[in-house]
């Protein structure tokens, strides 16, 4: 029996607004589309929203990348007549796959752990566009100590729902048990921890902390990497 540990991607080990605002500028000005800070934050909002809402399965993959670069061609000066949304939402997701950016220590971290915790295995498991998890991955050096990749474009259900860890530990080969998902969402990370009766870490906690472990039934909690090492230490000795 290994130790499986599960962390989402974004905001856990790779930064992922860093690749998110320079990808968005390469990609806009590429097109003769103007890019500010306030372009990137409006962005950033009304995607999140649709992410939300994709979890809940009110509108599809499809649907998100459309509507969100509609909502910027508003936005942005320059002639956008021309422009297909999905067209510049594929371009975006390539341009941010060859910029990854790590989490300050992420990579010190992630090596520690699978050097030094008996019968580590790490696995990714996230919500996304394939191509950008994958690409990010290499270009940050992340790859080398990975063992597995779980992305919800690929198993055709996202991260919240229980389906999505039935593929995952159908895959790794080993039960529930083993495994501990570690993320920065609630609504994704902790929930589908929940759904699916994984133990979970959420890491870089903010709000009422005390609440959302109760309600989403979240067994520890790390506020940064070293924390987050001896949880998981922790966990590794006691199963």
């Amino acid at each position: 029996m290994h130790h499986n540990f599960l962390f989402d991607l974004d905001q856990t080990l790779l930064d992922f607004h860093a690749s998110e605002y320079k990808a968005l500028g390469i990609v806009l000005r590429a097109n003769g589309l103007s890019f500010s800070d306030e372009i990137y934050r409006a962005f950033k909002a009304y995607n999140k929203s649709l992410w939300l809402e994709l979890e809940k399965g009110t509108i599809s993959r499809t649907e998100l990348f459309t509507k969100r670069f509609q909502d910027v061609f508003v936005r942005c000066k320059g002639d956008t007549a021309g422009l297909n949304p999905l067209k510049i939402n594929d371009d975006f997701i390539r341009t941010m796959s060859v910029n990854g950016v790590l989490m300050d220590g992420a990579l010190e971290f992630v090596k520690n752990v699978k050097e030094t915790i008996a019968d580590a295995r790490i696995y990714i498991a996230s919500n996304g566009a394939t191509i950008n998890a994958k690409g990010r991955i290499a270009t940050t050096g992340l790859d080398r100590y990975i063992d597995g990749l779980f992305v919800s474009e690929d198993m055709g259900v996202t991260k919240s729902d229980a389906a999505f860890f039935d593929i995952c530990l159908d895959q790794i080969g080993e039960p529930g048990s083993s495994c501990i998902m570690i993320g920065d969402s609630l609504s994704s990370d902790m929930l589908g921890a929940k759904n699916a009766s994984l133990d979970s870490v959420w890491f870089m906690p903010s709000g009422d902390i005390e609440e959302a472990m109760k309600a989403y039934d979240i067994n520890y909690c790390a506020s940064s990497f070293d924390e987050l090492y001896e949880v998981l230490k922790e966990w590794s000795v006691s199963h």
